[in-house]
C-alpha cells in the first residue's frame, strides 16, 4: 500500500528545504505546490502579517468521494517550521534503516515526517480509489516559537476550519501512542520595581530589587508541583554596577497544568509570593500572565481517540495512551472546537544535531493515516 521508496524520497526533499522558525516562505511555495498537484485546494491564511513569521498556515482540503459525502470530516495537522540549526540540512539514508543529518545541523523530522505522511497518504488514497469524506490538512507555521501559527488562526478561524475530529501527527513516541491529554500555559512578566541608592554611602536608602525578588521566588513552589502542574523560572535580569543598589528585576516565568483550576491556583500562589515580598522591603511588584493555548483531556472512550485506537490496532501496532507535559497545535484546534489528540510519529533525539527517522515509523505513520481515513469512512 504504501510505497516506501517514494515515501522516503518525499520526506528527503523537504528536509533539504530551509524553514527554520520565521522563515517558512520556501517551504510554504513548495508545499502549495505540491498539495495543488495532487489535487487539492489550496488556502494560505492571512496570519502572517500578524505572527511576523514567513507564512501563514496553510488549509489543504480534499472533497470527500461522491459516495462519502455525508461522512465526518477529518483534520490532519503538522508545521512547516523547524528549530535551529536547521540550514543546509544534508539527509542520509544509513544500512541501518534511519534518516539522519550530516550531524551539523537537525534532521527536521519535527515535522516533516508527518508532512510527508500526509503526501504519501493522498496518493494512495487517490491511487486506490478508496472511498473517503472530506478531509482537511492543515499545515501550520510559527509552532516551534510557540504555536504562533495556530495560535494566530484561533482568533479568527477561517470558514473552511470544520472538522468532526482532528489529528497532529507531531508527537515523540512510537507509531502507535497518543497523546490524549495536554496541558495549558501561561506565560508570566514579573516586574519588581525598588530604589537606586548608592551601596557605599547610603544603601540603607534604597531598595534591592535583586533581594525583593530573590525573597519572592524563595517562596514559590516551582519545578513539578503535581502530576498534572509545572512552574519554572526562565530569566532573571536586573542591575548592573556594584556600587549602585538594584533599583529593577525583570523576571520571565511560566507555569503549566492540565487543569484550569490548577493552574489559576499555581499562578495566583506566585503573585502572592511577590507581593508579599515587595510589601515587606518596600518595593512594587508587577505580575502579569497570559495563558498562550487551553489544555485538553480525553480518555479511551472519546470517539476521537477510539477512533485513532481501532485504525493503530488496524495497522498490526498496539494502541497506547498517555499524557504529556508540553503543548502542541493539538491544544489549539481543541480550542477552536475540534476534539484533536497528537499521534506519535516515532522520530528521535529531536531538537538535535543527534536526530533520526526510522524508515519503519516513516511507513507506519502514514499507513496510520490511511488507516484512520478508511475506518471513519466505514461508519
Amino acid at each position: 500500500m504504501i510505497q516506501q521508496n517514494r515515501l522516503v524520497e518525499q520526506f528527503l526533499q523537504l528536509v533539504r528545504i530551509d524553514s527554520e522558525t520565521k522563515h517558512e516562505q520556501e517551504i510554504s511555495v513548495a508545499l502549495k505546490k505540491l498539495f495543488g498537484e495532487l489535487g487539492l485546494s489550496v488556502y494560505e491564511d492571512d496570519t502572517a502579517a500578524a505572527t511576523g513569521h514567513g507564512s501563514g498556515n496553510l488549509i489543504c482540503t480534499l472533497e470527500a468521494t461522491p459516495d462519502k459525502t455525508h461522512a465526518p470530516t477529518l483534520l490532519f495537522t503538522c508545521h512547516m517550521d523547524t528549530v535551529t540549526p536547521g540550514k543546509g540540512i544534508k539527509p542520509k539514508v544509513d544500512d541501518d534503516g534511519y534518516i539522519r543529518s550530516d550531524g551539523t545541523t537537525i534532521l527536521g523530522s519535527d515535522d516533516k515526517a508527518g508532512i510527508a505522511a500526509m503526501i504519501e497518504s493522498i496518493q494512495v488514497l487517490k491511487e486506490q480509489g478508496v472511498p473517503h469524506g472530506k478531509l482537511l490538512f492543515v499545515i501550520t507555521a510559527g509552532e516551534e516559537s510557540g504555536l504562533f501559527g495556530s495560535r494566530a488562526m484561533a482568533a479568527n478561524p477561517p470558514e473552511q476550519l470544520k472538522a468532526e475530529y482532528g489529528f497532529a501527527l507531531d508527537s515523540n513516541g512510537k507509531v502507535g501512542e497518543i497523546a490524549v491529554a495536554a496541558p495549558t500555559q501561561a506565560r508570566i512578566q514579573i516586574t519588581i520595581k525598588g530604589r537606586s541608592a548608592h551601596a557605599g554611602v547610603n544603601p540603607e536608602d534604597g531598595v534591592s530589587a535583586i533581594q525583593v525578588a530573590s525573597k519572592a521566588i524563595s517562596r514559590m513552589s516551582l519545578g513539578r508541583i503535581d502530576f498534572e502542574t509545572t512552574a519554572n523560572i526562565g530569566s532573571f535580569a536586573g542591575g548592573g554596577a556594584t556600587n549602585i543598589v538594584c533599583e529593577r528585576v525583570d523576571i520571565a516565568a511560566e507555569a503549566r497544568s492540565r487543569e484550569q483550576a490548577k493552574l489559576d491556583r499555581q499562578l495566583e500562589s506566585m503573585k502572592q509570593a511577590c507581593e508579599s515580598a515587595a510589601q515587606e522591603m518596600g518595593a512594587k511588584a508587577e505580575f502579569i500572565s497570559e495563558v498562550i493555548y487551553p489544555a485538553y483531556k480525553y480518555d479511551e472512550t472519546a470517539p476521537v481517540v477510539k477512533l485513532a485506537m481501532t485504525a493503530i490496532e488496524s495497522i498490526g501496532r498496539t494502541p497506547k495512551t498517555f499524557h504529556t507535559g508540553g503543548g502542541s497545535d493539538a491544544n489549539m484546534f481543541n480550542g477552536m472546537g475540534i476534539p484533536t489528540v497528537n499521534l506519535a510519529v516515532g522520530y528521535e533525539n529531536i531538537h538535535t544535531t543527534e536526530e533520526q527517522m526510522p524508515i519503519s515509523e516513516l511507513v507506519a505513520i502514514s499507513e496510520l493515516v490511511v488507516a484512520i481515513v478508511k475506518e471513519t469512512a466505514s461508519k
